[in-house]
């Protein structure tokens, strides 16, 4: 398997935490939970939970996704992060934001 996975974790806090693995989306997880790393993002924000996760052939592709749902609203992401993939383009678009409820 030489692609990568793309992952997001909501964390303890109510943040969402994006990033790539080579790994099991699982494995990584349990990673952070374990909190190997008392200088990483997640390790004050445990427990996290794993609420998406898509493999991508390509690791350019993987890291290029990375970078571009890290830039995304809160609302763009939960939006993934629940399938409604319709939702997106309108969640692109400046100054949009969702419907309460």
């Amino acid at each position: 398997m030489s692609g990568r996975w793309l992952y997001i974790l909501r964390c303890r806090d109510g943040s969402y935490y994006v990033g790539t693995t080579a790994k099991d989306p699982e494995a990584r997880l349990s990673e952070h939970q374990q909190g190997l790393d008392a200088a990483a993002w997640t390790f004050r924000r445990r427990p996290v939970a794993l609420v998406h996760a898509a493999f991508f052939d390509s690791i350019i592709d993987a890291i290029a996704a990375e970078r571009r749902i890290k830039g995304w609203r809160r609302e763009k992401k939960e939006a993934l992060i629940r399938g409604d993939y319709e939702a997106l383009p309108e969640l692109s678009r400046r100054g949009v934001r969702a419907a309460p409820g």
